[in-house]
């Protein structure tokens, strides 16, 4: 049964559990919900979560074991003959699920039968023609080994589909009749679903808490696994980065840490000052009327997409600064790609950062602090400046911080608009590249990923974490440290 179905069938078990719980409950007290221990709705919750909540676990669990178990059964059909030299297990698993999905494929459109698919022998059979009329091309022709281990694949999924079905249904049903049983008067509904929802909330913490354990896992082994074949010192140490899929690479780090913190420096130095700027003039100078539109306004460059400043970048003020910079100008810079182009368009897109949490940090200032300056006769911009300012102070270089950790995490800008050259160099009219931006090359393409040239974007990663993750600390204490003192 398709999952959809499945879904949706536990879900109507639950609207129907849902009233039939409500209307048991009314029921057993003779018609006054008076008597009920909870409120009559308590009754049909505690029925749907029965249903959905052991039923939507189990389907969860099954969905992410069962394609472990059917790819380990279909594997055990392959001997290691059967995998070609240079080739991996991985990939041979590729082409058993690609024959699989074909013959499944073969079958919805009554090209053969379930009997013929599984009975297929390539002594008998060109399987591959057969699946070709299916619409499934091969590369090259299938195997006896192949095939018998696509027809394990198709094997154990339909039985493990079907097994799933059962289990999760049944477990909606013992679900429903548990909970209607339960559904008295002296029951205490409300407790039940008190504790239902507590433990959701506590799942859905979880998962979160979990997800991000797991991405730093992943991070690190295949961190650990890139030095294995790639002296850490050499990827530390050196300063060259060419990389080689035929071998022989230099992978040194500090070319692509020099534009990274090349090309957000530039970004903070336009971003910052006039980020502060519209903050102090729209919390401390603008009337109501104007900030009512301009801090939306202004927070509109938050949610343009980062391709969209990458081709900014590319087709405008890369041109624009050529012109002024190229050859027909001061001669200063050979292409529209550099690091100028990338950290201005950059820093247009991190003001909102700036200016929007600066303005939320120097409106929390307390008014206190205004008010006893103009008293002893300061303008208001000696307030600003002799006050306010110092006041916001660690506030706003949590807001710096935390829109640098923005800057040394983005990509698409810096693909576009600052080339692809990994060099040391002080020019800031020279292409350059950064680290996300080679993370994104190194993965291109139909890399091998047991070779250093694919393994080094996990350890580059790593690193980029390690950063974002310390600016991030960084910032969150410095602000946690400001609303201790003003809240």
């Amino acid at each position: 049964m398709p999952v959809l179905w499945l879904i949706l069938i536990i879900f109507a078990l639950a609207v129907a559990g849902y009233f039939a719980g409500r209307v048991r409950a009314i029921s057993s007290v003779g018609g006054n919900s008076r008597n009920l221990h909870s409120l009559p709705n308590y009754y049909g919750w505690n029925v749907a979560m029965k249903v959905m909540t052991p039923a939507l676990l189990a389907l969860v669990i099954w969905l992410l074991a069962q394609p472990f178990v059917v790819n380990n059964q279909a594997a055990q059909q392959l001997p290691q003959t059967a995998i070609p030299e240079g080739s991996t297990l991985g990939l041979v698993m590729s082409d058993v699920r690609r024959v699989a999905d074909g013959l499944d494929l073969a079958v919805s459109r009554g090209l053969m039968g379930q009997e013929q698919a599984s009975s297929l022998r390539t002594e008998f059979t060109d399987v591959r023609e057969r699946l070709a009329e299916a619409g499934i091309a091969l590369g090259s022709n299938v195997s006896p080994d192949l095939l018998r281990a696509a027809q394990t694949y198709r094997s154990v999924n339909a039985t493990g589909g079907l097994l799933m079905t059962v289990v999760v249904l049944a477990l909606a049903a013992g679900g429903l009749a548990l909970g209607v049983r339960e559904s008295q008067g002296e029951f205490r509904a409300r407790n039940a679903v008190e504790k239902g929802v507590r433990a959701l909330l506590l799942a859905a913490a979880s998962i979160a808490v979990l997800t991000t354990i797991g991405i730093v896992l992943s991070l690190i082994f295949n961190t650990v696994e890139f030095f294995r074949v790639y002296p850490a010192a050499k990827f530390f140490g050196s300063f060259t980065w060419s990389p080689s899929f035929g071998g022989g690479s230099e992978l040194g780090i500090w070319p692509l840490l020099w534009g990274t913190f090349y090309i957000s420096l530039i970004a903070l130095l336009v971003s910052v000052p006039i980020g502060l700027f519209a903050a102090v003039y729209l919390s401390e100078y603008a009337g109501p009327k104007l900030r009512a539109w301009a801090k939306p306004l202004l927070e509109l460059l938050a949610g343009i997409p980062t391709i969209v400043y990458g081709l900014f970048a590319l087709l405008t003020v890369g041109p624009l600064l050529l012109e002024v910079f190229g050859r027909e100008g001061l001669g200063w810079m050979q292409s529209g790609t550099a690091v100028m182009t990338a950290g201005l368009v950059m820093g247009i897109m991190l003001i909102p950062f700036v200016s929007s949490l600066s303005d939320d940090i120097i409106n929390s200032v307390p008014q206190s602090l205004r008010d006893g300056s103009y008293g002893l006769g300061a303008t208001k911009s000696e307030t600003i400046r002799e006050v306010i300012l110092p006041a916001a102070l660690p506030g706003i270089v949590g807001a710096v911080l935390l829109a640098a950790s923005r800057a040394i995490g983005e990509t698409m800008i810096v693909v576009l608009g600052a080339g692809a050259a990994a060099r040391l160099s002080l020019n800031p009219f020279d292409a350059m590249t950064t680290v996300t931006a080679k993370i994104v090359s190194q993965l291109t393409g139909d890399a091998d990923f047991s070779s250093p040239e694919a393994l080094v974007a996990f350890a580059l990663g790593m690193t980029l974490f390690v950063m974002t993750l310390g600016l991030n600390v960084f910032a969150l204490y410095i602000v946690r440290k400001y609303r201790e003192q003003y809240d």
